[in-house]
């Protein structure tokens, strides 16, 4: 048992990763066969069952930002956990994507202190077969996004700076999500829906729940068959203190 996860089932070999607890339980309802709990500790919910391809999957919330996505990586690799691949929020830092949209995650950028204190680079590179099974899956994006700390961000500055930079999209959790697994050999990757329009006159545009509901059954079945990509070993990197 983790200090942070309490499993109440096994653990898959993969797992899917959203922030949101509600979201968790949403994409078990849809994509598991017979799903069980398997962690509600700390309000992380999690659920593991079986998918479309018939083999197991783990999905299990993360909570809001670097840190605790670094725990639950950190303790679902303890527990067995092999590949594991965010399915977030995201919001869309210049015109292109639109509300409900899907971004695979070409390159993450870390703007937050989780993935700087596990040691990561600054841009980060997702899985590249999982990667590109999820952008076979069709009807999806690709390009750089940005992880950052700050939801509510003071300097409203930085938005554009990024999409200057080249960033498609912001959210908050990919990097570390990358870096803890990076560090413990785990295969990563990162598949976003838009959720917000930040480059518009208001400041932001946000998406309807039902909108949003159905772009998280198309998030979680194309990570459901990004997860099908053949694996390839990966190497632990060495520890910020080796």
């Amino acid at each position: 048992m983790g200090l942070h996860l309490h499993p109440t089932a096994p653990a898959a070999p993969r797992a899917l990763l959203p922030g949101d607890p509600g979201r968790a339980l949403r994409l078990a309802r849809a994509l598991l066969d017979g799903p069980r709990m398997f962690n509600h500790n700390r309000g992380l919910w999690g659920y593991t069952g079986a998918a479309a391809d018939g083999e197991p999957l783990t999905i299990q919330a993360t909570g809001m930002g670097g840190p605790s996505a670094a725990i639950v990586v950190e303790e679902l690799a303890q527990l067995g956990v092999q590949t594991v691949v965010r399915v977030g929020t995201c919001g869309a830092l210049r015109p292109g994507p639109e509300l409900g949209d899907l971004i695979v995650a070409r390159e993450v950028r870390g703007e937050d202190g989780a993935s700087r204190g596990l040691g990561a680079p600054a841009v980060q590179t997702p899985d590249p077969a999982l990667t590109a099974a999820a952008l076979a899956a069709g009807e999806v994006l690709e390009g750089a996004v940005v992880s950052t700390d700050l939801f509510y961000a003071p300097d409203e500055g930085r938005a554009a700076a990024w999409a200057a930079a080249g960033a498609l999209a912001v959210e908050m959790e990919a990097a570390a999500v990358l870096a803890a697994a990076a560090r413990l050999g785990l295969r990563a990757a990162c598949l976003l829906a838009v959720s917000d329009l930040l480059h518009v006159p208001a400041g932001r545009e946000r998406i309807g729940e039902e909108e949003l509901a159905a772009a998280e059954e198309r998030l979680g079945a194309a990570a459901v068959r990004a997860l099908g990509a053949p694996s390839r070993p990966r190497v632990p990197r060495p520890s910020p203190s080796a």
